[in-house]
């Protein structure tokens, strides 16, 4: 591996540790008597609101449709993943310090494979979340589900819905893109030699 393939998957590694540090995800939910909104941000290891109040604000809101607590204990998506991008950044320094390419490849085909497992069980949760209610909730609306946008906004009832990317993401976003230029830059040199 080259110099340059090297210090790219380096410094992907260093910045994914960014990850433990910035938030993945926001949602937030604004309504006529909650103007600033109720904001729930999403971290590799945790959930917490905007403000002090506004996760229980957000699940007493929720009771009402009948959409289950989001209890962050009960998410084990929040004690996987702090594992599994720890397990990536060492990973990535092997690669750096030895140099291999066949180490590299599976670097990139992981976080990769990662990313997309990962905004599938994102959207599966939120899917889960919006549609799975109590049958005994106080406020029942024939056919309505209640799944918070991905990305973008969204109307559920009086509520307006907003769900984007963090700043954890396109960190992890710019350290896969900086494997896959390392991966490309092998992928050539070898042709050539």
């Amino acid at each position: 591996m080259s110099w340059l393939s090297r210090g790219l998957i380096a410094l992907a590694s260093l910045i994914m540790i960014g990850v433990f540090f910035k938030p993945l995800w926001e949602i937030t939910l604004y309504a006529p008597q909650y103007k600033e909104g109720l904001k729930m941000i999403i971290w590799v290891n945790k959930i917490e609101g905007g403000t002090k109040n506004d996760l229980k604000n957000i699940n007493l809101l929720n009771h009402y449709v009948g959409m289950k607590k989001i209890d962050p204990d009960a998410i084990p998506e929040l004690k996987i993943l702090p594992i599994v991008f720890g397990f990536m950044v060492l990973f990535g320094f092997i690669v750096a310090l030895t140099g291999n390419k066949k180490l590299l490849y599976t670097w990139v085909v992981l976080i990769i494979v990662i990313g997309i497992a990962s905004l599938v069980d994102f959207w599966w949760w939120e899917y889960d979340y919006g549609h799975n209610l109590n049958p005994h909730a106080p406020i029942k609306i024939p056919g309505m589900a209640y799944q918070p946008p991905m990305f973008g906004c969204k109307d559920l009832l009086n509520f307006r819905a907003c769900a984007f990317p963090s700043t954890g993401t396109y960190l992890l976003a710019l350290s896969g893109t900086l494997g896959v230029i390392a991966a490309a830059i092998e992928y050539i040199r070898g042709k050539k030699g």
